[in-house]
């Protein structure tokens, strides 16, 4: 039977990010995307003007109904949530629908480049930490793993490209801290690092574990560019829901993203209108 992973997410017109990129992506997997939208854009947030139309009083109705249907789900997935509100509507899903064979997987969207995005609050900060620590796997970037360990945010948006032990070590550091409340693996993204024998400008993936870390990384295409975060966490869900070591998963993500910035780079796609991934979904059809 096809493996389902409820998607709590967005959906964005343009953007190729949030709920475009999770169906798009665990669908080529071989696994059924379930979403649940907590809002829909015209538009991701990066463009200049959208309209947002918020579904958190409709998240509850999708609960009740999918109740109705007996589903089930070999997974459940957040990304984007719009406010402490919605988490809370978040954690009334997990006590219907989380067993003991479902996963969590949590993408904590709270920032980037050193700082906290400013539609979210304090209170918004603490209920997600409440979120990740009820987690099996957790995807934050360097900045929202200093949001959620309770350490400066600030010194994610530093220059560390050189110093790559340390940002790993540091990282590891972190991710351990959330370990020993509760998930069994967060994987922290986007670390940025010159290779010291080549002179490479890298980006990585750390792979945190209560005793190992793994860093998987790729040559730094120069550019960043919206939803490749979203493209990174679904590929983690679909792997996890096909049984495929996290490892690999990491891997492949990593060189299907990399070979989709590169052709955006190429083909000058703006940043706001997201990575030309399509064309490369096929690698995530590979199982090692």
């Amino acid at each position: 039977m096809t493996k389902k992973i409820a998607v709590i997410h967005d959906l964005s017109g343009f953007g190729r990010c949030s709920l475009t990129a999770a169906i798009s992506v665990i669908s080529a997997m071989g696994v059924q995307p379930c979403p649940l939208p907590t809002a829909i854009l015209t538009a991701q947030t990066g463009y200049p003007s959208y309209y947002c139309d918020d579904y958190t009083d409709k998240m509850d109705i999708f609960r009740r109904e999918w109740e109705k249907l007996g589903a089930r789900f070999d997974g459940i997935y957040t990304g984007f949530l719009a406010g402490e509100k919605q988490i809370g509507k978040v954690f009334g899903f997990l006590d219907t629908f989380y067993m003991e064979d479902t996963f969590l997987l949590v993408d904590p969207v709270m920032g980037d480049n050193g700082a906290r995005f400013d539609i979210f609050s304090d209170e918004f900060q603490s209920r997600m930490k409440e979120l990740v620590f009820r987690a099996d796997i957790v995807t934050p970037n360097l900045t929202e793993l200093c949001l959620l360990a309770g350490e400066d945010c600030r010194r994610a948006g530093a220059d560390v490209s050189g110093d790559r032990e340390k940002i790993i070590k540091e990282a590891a550091s972190m991710a351990r801290e959330l370990i020993s409340r509760g998930p069994e693996e967060v994987i922290v993204t986007g670390i940025r690092f010159t290779d010291e024998e080549s002179g490479t400008a890298c980006m990585g993936n750390l792979i945190v574990t209560e005793k190992n870390s793994v860093l998987s990384a790729r040559p730094f295409v120069g550019e960043s560019f919206s939803g490749t975060g979203d493209l990174f966490a679904s590929a983690v869900a679909g792997g996890k829901a096909r049984g495929d070591a996290l490892e690999d998963t990491v891997k492949i993500a990593g060189e299907m993203i990399e070979k989709a910035m590169r052709s955006s780079v190429e083909n000058k796609v703006p940043r706001n209108d997201g990575a030309d991934y399509e064309q490369f979904l096929w690698m995530l059809t590979r199982r090692n």
